[in-house]
């Protein structure tokens, strides 16, 4: 049992932490809406394998509207807005604001569930917004922060407001079957950018779109399946605890991969922004463990 947990947090935090280096891999053939298109096409037609295989059931109709708004926060707004982000902003760096969601969830839960926010919080997220500040300027912004930095906290943002609200179906429909019928209502909303999709793979290295490929299968689909694996076994909060190890994985795989190499003020900001994460994370938000055990890249 410990190896198999040790394995599937291995698989989460490397798949995860791949999945921004893909994503500037994919960018280098792809623009940002098709290669988010083309992952969440990839992706689904791997989970539509898995329910055919389990014989998975369809969801309530009644339930559809917020299924296809969740889909579309979750995953098309943020894979889209996190792609246009990644165009000036490196994948380590990318990885270490996207693990900004706590500061976003804590926020939510105070507006919308009346959840007190401490003083622990609000230091937590000061401390957070100076590391951002500092990444932003290591990744060439400048003092103030580019479009880059702000597109991708608008996805962690949008994908924060999906862990928030999805805890209820969660329950209702299970989190493998609940995250594939919004990645396939997030593939019908993209389906906008299908008719120049063919033009696009002809166009692309094949290395682009190898890329494309791989993060519609391991980061999209296996990495679900072994964090489903880890809550079932051992709960929410183990699960999200090996997230943090997440931005560590990505500027690994970036520079092997990519040949990033991060800069000073980029690490100093990682870790100070980390470091306000963590105080708000300590807290202990009732909701932060769970909604955080479904993040991903």
């Amino acid at each position: 049992m410990k190896i198999r947990l040790t394995i599937a947090h291995l698989l989460v935090i490397l798949l995860w932490g791949s999945a921004f280096a893909g994503i500037r891999h994919g960018l280098e053939g792809y623009s940002a809406e098709h290669l988010s298109f083309l992952r969440l096409l990839v992706g689904s037609i791997a989970l539509v394998s898995y329910a055919a295989i389990t014989k998975m059931k369809l969801p309530e109709v009644r339930d559809l509207p917020v299924i296809f708004l969740f889909g579309f926060l979750g995953f098309a707004v943020y894979q889209t807005a996190l792609n246009f982000g990644e165009q000036t902003v490196s994948a380590g760096a990318a990885s270490l604001l996207v693990s900004t969601s706590p500061i976003f969830i804590g926020l939510l839960g105070r507006i919308f569930f009346k959840e007190r926010a401490g003083k622990r919080y609000w230091t937590g997220a000061a401390i957070s917004m100076a590391g951002i500040v500092l990444i932003s300027i290591g990744s060439g912004g400048g003092l103030e922060l580019g479009i880059g930095v702000l597109l991708i906290l608008v996805a962690s943002f949008s994908e924060s407001i999906y862990f928030v609200f999805q805890k209820k179906y969660l329950k209702k429909y299970g989190p493998l079957p609940f995250t594939a019928y919004t990645i396939w209502s997030a593939t019908i909303f993209m389906g906008f950018f299908a008719s120049d999709l063919s033009a696009q793979i002809a166009s692309a290295s094949i290395g682009a779109t190898i890329s494309a490929v791989y993060l519609g299968v391991f980061p999209t689909v296996i990495a679900y399946f072994a964090l489903a694996y880890i809550t079932a076994k051992s709960g929410a909060s183990e699960a999200a605890s090996s997230l943090y190890l997440t931005p560590a994985a990505s500027f690994l795989v970036a520079w092997v991969w990519l040949g990033e190499v991060p800069t000073l003020l980029t690490i100093a900001g990682g870790m100070i922004t980390l470091l306000g994460v963590s105080l708000t994370y300590l807290k202990g938000w009732s909701n932060s463990a769970e909604s955080l055990s479904d993040i991903k890249g």
